[in-house]
């Protein structure tokens, strides 16, 4: 599968997920930079007025498609933090650095999960 491949059929997996999410894309963009670099940005907002906004930089290494930076940002309607993960180098003395999830109230040691799976929990804390 060549590099190109490999990101169509990614941004095909998710552009299937969030279809079937209780949300509506405010904003969806898929950016092919080169054969093997992309940027996806989604902005959804749920049913309950829940912000989902996903943002990652994406490129192909030996065959695999890999994330360079993300951030996934889920706010409850009055603009609460309900989580965050990200990839900022901000929190050197977890034992994910760099990667690390915030909550309301404090920040914890995470790796990065699955864009599906963040689809997946935050489709089961906006309900």
């Amino acid at each position: 599968m060549s590099p190109h491949d490999s990101i169509e059929r990614y941004f095909s997996a998710v552009e299937a997920a969030v279809s079937r999410l209780p949300a509506y894309a405010e904003n969806y963009s898929e950016e092919i930079l080169t054969s093997e670099r992309a940027n996806l940005r989604i902005r959804l907002r749920f049913d309950n007025g829940a912000l989902l906004e996903i943002n990652e930089a994406l490129v192909v290494v030996n065959g695999a498609l890999t994330t360079l930076g993300y951030r996934y940002h889920l706010q409850q309607a009055n603009n609460e933090l309900v989580f965050r993960y990200d990839n900022t180098p901000h929190f050197p003395d977890l034992p994910s650095f760099p990667n690390h999830k915030h909550l309301s109230d404090s920040v914890v040691a995470a790796s990065k999960p699955e864009l599906l799976d963040v689809l997946q929990e935050a489709q089961a804390t906006s309900l």
